[in-house]
Formats: structure tokens, C-alpha cells, sequence
């Protein structure tokens, strides 16, 4: 695991950014040691229709500094050794906490959203304006966006933790603890599944406060 990545994920510390770009907060961090109790709170729902869903609907991108944008942004906070061609990202060293897989080539790695726009969209941000979703798409300050192997965050597509988790079972804690954060925050439901995954998951950790 990168220095950086490490950093964030042990200390909620942001990670490199350029001066001209706003802070950014870490990709994990989440919820402080409560997310048992988080989990508790929120409903628990069947999950809606994919009816009207696109991407488009959640607009991303979006501009962060010169000619930067999220992507690159995170791909700064989460990356060691770092190079740019003006504020464009075009090599450094990453490590996909979801598969243990390094790479010094941007173009291989993937920016995941932890709470996927189409799992977002059946859990309530069918209900939200464009605007709205739009934040949710990229929102730095909330462990949803995190620089991960394109094979993994493809393998996961849109699918929650009872039907997904990543292959590196050392990062699940943390990765639960982020998708209760995120959909704590927007107050996103939860499936029985899910939330039965969730608890699960979060039984094993040992610093996840019991409800």
C-alpha cells in the first residue's frame, strides 16, 4: 500500500493537492468507529426501479482547479510519486486497496464510487433533482471516491456489498464503514440483504462500535 493511501486510510489525512484546488478529504475516514450504529439507522427498503436511470443524471466530473477535475484530484490524494502535465495527472504509483494490484499508468486505474450512481438511484436519488445528484457523483468530502484497479471497480459494477466485496478481505472493515457513511449521509435506504452483509462485515472490526 502506498505511503499516501496508507495515511488516509489510517488517519483520515488528505492527500496531495495541488495549491490552486480545494482540500480534499480522504477516501475513507468514515464514520469514526460508529458505523454499527449508523447501520441502524437507516431504512431498510426493497430496491426501486432503474426506470428514467442514466449516468448522465449524475453529472461528473467536475472542475476542480486549472484544468483539473475530481478524477484527477483523487487520483492525487490516493497515488505516491505523482506527475503532471499542467494540472492533468499523467503517472505516479497507485495500490487498488480492493485487489492489492499496483500501477504507474493512470489510465489503468479506475475512480470508484463507493456507493455506485446506480445502486444511489434505486436506494432514493431517483427522487433528487439532477443538482443533487450531481453532488452525491462528486462528493469529495464523504469516502465515496476512491482510485481502485478498472478491473475490480468493473467486477463490482453496481452491485452492494451482499453481492459484491473486494478481493482483499484485509480492506473490508473499511469498506463497509464507508458505504454506511455514504449512505448514512445522503439518506440512501438499505436493502435486508445489504444491511445483513453490512452487520456481517462490520461484526469483525474491531474498533465498529455495537449499536
Amino acid at each position: 500500500m502506498t505511503a499516501a493511501l496508507a495515511a488516509a486510510l489510517a488517519l483520515g489525512a488528505a492527500g496531495c493537492v495541488a495549491a490552486d484546488e480545494p482540500d480534499v478529504a480522504p477516501s475513507s475516514g468514515g464514520s469514526g468507529g460508529n458505523a454499527a450504529q449508523k447501520l441502524t439507522q437507516l431504512t431498510v427498503a426493497t430496491a426501486g426501479s432503474m426506470k428514467g436511470y442514466s449516468r448522465s443524471r449524475f453529472p461528473h466530473w467536475r472542475d476542480t482547479g486549472k484544468n483539473c477535475d475530481v478524477r484527477d484530484s483523487v487520483l492525487k490524494r490516493d497515488g505516491e510519486d505523482i506527475k503532471l502535465s499542467g494540472c492533468n495527472v499523467v503517472g505516479g504509483h497507485w495500490e487498488s486497496v480492493y485487489d492489492g494490484r499496483a500501477f504507474t499508468d493512470p489510465s489503468d486505474v479506475d475512480i470508484d464510487h463507493t456507493v455506485p450512481l446506480a445502486n444511489a438511484w434505486r436506494s432514493g436519488a431517483d427522487e433528487w433533482d439532477d443538482a443533487k445528484r450531481g453532488e452525491f457523483a462528486n462528493d469529495l468530502d464523504r469516502p465515496q471516491l476512491i482510485a481502485v484497479s478498472a478491473s475490480s471497480n468493473r467486477a463490482k459494477g453496481d452491485q452492494d456489498p451482499s453481492q459484491w466485496k473486494p478481493a482483499n478481505r484485509s480492506f473490508w472493515c473499511q469498506y463497509a464503514d464507508n458505504w454506511v457513511t455514504v449512505k448514512h449521509h445522503w439518506r440512501l435506504t438499505v436493502t435486508s440483504a445489504e444491511k445483513a452483509a453490512l452487520t456481517d462485515m462490520l461484526e469483525g472490526c474491531t474498533w465498529a462500535s455495537k449499536p
